[in-house]
């Protein structure tokens, strides 16, 4: 038996039910509930179109729905052929489900390219994603020794390694699998590059970036920089203030705005 509980991305639901399909044995129970709000009723259409169902329960705002695995593993090759792995700009690694996962996210990337070309010593990637903002740093700061990546969702992790494999390879790397806003960090740094999230569903939470600014003050050296992305509306800036002894806007465009600041 599986029991698969549905998330907010499509690919990465299909995935899961692919693996359930593959893991279970032939006439075992699958079990698959999710909110109205994940979509739970398209990927109930989706699966009945791809196996027989034997039953389905509402419930409050959600829907569970079950079958028992065929005989054969069509059903979860059909999955995984609509959301095969990807090649993002021909070099990064990454899959459905991941934060920005079929392209360099735009705020990203105008975080990097405002990056000071002088970064030595330490540096950490906080909230790294799949390595985007870090494999960057590696190629761009030849002066840096050691370069550390924190990120919450371990496929995005597991993708970051592959994704640095091939880049400053003189440099130490160390990858963590944390939650920042729960686990302390224990190393110190030179400098910070982060891009934060600011929802955990569809309302934007600031709460969160406060939090990732407030725990990069603690791991930075004293003079160690903060370098961050956000959307231009948040404001964060008194946040900075109380946490850093200077901070500063270093470039904007029309949805973001890139921060320095200083311990």
């Amino acid at each position: 038996m599986a029991l698969v509980l549905v998330g907010r991305h499509r690919g990465l639901n299909e995935l899961r039910l692919a693996e359930a399909l593959e893991r279970v044995a032939p006439g075992g129970l699958i079990v698959i509930a999710g909110g109205k709000d994940d979509g739970i009723a398209s990927l109930r259409k989706r699966v009945g179109e791809l196996v027989p169902l034997e039953g389905h329960l509402p419930k409050y705002h959600g829907i569970a729905f079950w079958f028992r695995r065929p005989a054969d593993l069509a059903a979860a090759q059909d999955l995984r052929a609509a959301n095969p792995a990807l090649l993002v700009e021909g070099r990064f690694r990454t899959a459905p489900g991941m934060f920005s996962f079929d392209r360099v996210d735009t705020g990203s990337r105008l975080l990097v390219e405002n990056l000071p070309n002088d970064l030595r010593g330490s540096v950490a990637d906080f909230c790294a994603g799949w390595g985007y903002v870090a494999a960057e740093i590696a190629a761009r700061a030849p002066g840096i020794s050691a370069l550390d990546l924190y990120e919450a969702d371990f496929a995005s992790l597991e993708a970051a390694k592959l994704n640095l494999a091939e880049v400053g390879q003189s440099i130490t790397r160390e990858f963590f699998w944390t939650d920042l806003l729960k686990e302390p960090v224990e190393k110190r740094y030179d400098a910070i590059a982060m891009n934060p999230p600011f929802h955990r569903s569809r309302a934007a939470e600031p709460e969160i970036g406060a939090g990732m600014i407030r725990a990069a003050a603690k791991a930075l050296k004293p003079g160690g920089r903060l370098f961050m992305v956000a959307n231009r509306q948040l404001p964060y800036e008194p946040v900075l203030s109380a946490a850093f002894s200077s901070h500063a806007e270093l470039a904007r465009d029309g949805m973001f705005k890139v921060l320095v600041a200083r311990r």
